[in-house]
């Protein structure tokens, strides 16, 4: 299959920005969690006698991390406008898409899964909007956590496809698609 160039540069930046994203999920509930940072702070500062309440350390240690949380947002606004543009490619590029009744079942598995994912990657830019801009809306803290809550469950799903995909292309290279990776870099087979 050929891919067009809007397309490859679509997919590449949008590798980046959901890698990027992944990324400071994975810092959030590793190395910057906040509860193990504050505990840290605590138990640091005592050594040198300083002490803190619970309450200060984890102020500190939201403040570590703060400057993360900006880069998320700002993926999470590149990630929007390359939802938008995804949606203008699928409407403006349908003359070499192949019709889904011909495809094999293999193909529509995969077919039907990426729709899944396009999906759950438009509720997450939606999703990070509505908790960004909460208070602008007019919605209640419950409601904006309730929806963090649903966000922060649908990323479990990108970060499986993202793995799922990665092994699928390295299957499909071997196999029966050789050529499909140096195709979405190069265009050559």
């Amino acid at each position: 299959m050929k891919y067009s160039a809007s397309f490859k540069i679509w997919h590449w930046l949008n590798a980046i920005v959901i890698l990027g994203l992944l990324g400071t999920v994975f810092l959030r509930k590793t190395f910057l969690s906040w509860r193990t940072n504050s505990e840290l702070i605590i138990s640091k500062l005592s050594e040198y006698g300083i002490q803190i309440t619970n309450d200060q350390a984890v102020s500190i240690a939201k403040a570590i991390r703060a400057p993360m949380w900006e880069w998320h947002i700002i993926l999470g606004y590149a990630l929007a406008f390359l939802v938008v543009y995804r949606i203008f490619l699928y409407f403006t590029n349908q003359k070499n898409k192949e019709k889904f009744s011909e495809l094999s079942l293999h193909k529509k598995g995969v077919e039907v899964l990426y729709y899944i994912f396009y999906t759950a990657l438009f509720f997450m830019t939606m999703s990070g909007l509505v908790m960004v801009y909460h208070e602008d809306l007019g919605l209640s803290k419950d409601l904006a956590h309730t929806i963090k809550e649903i966000h922060e469950f649908v990323f479990n799903f990108i970060m499986y496809f993202v793995v799922l995909h990665i092994g699928g292309v390295v299957v499909a290279e071997i196999n029966d698609e050789k050529g499909i990776i140096s195709n979405m870099i190069s265009g050559d087979k």
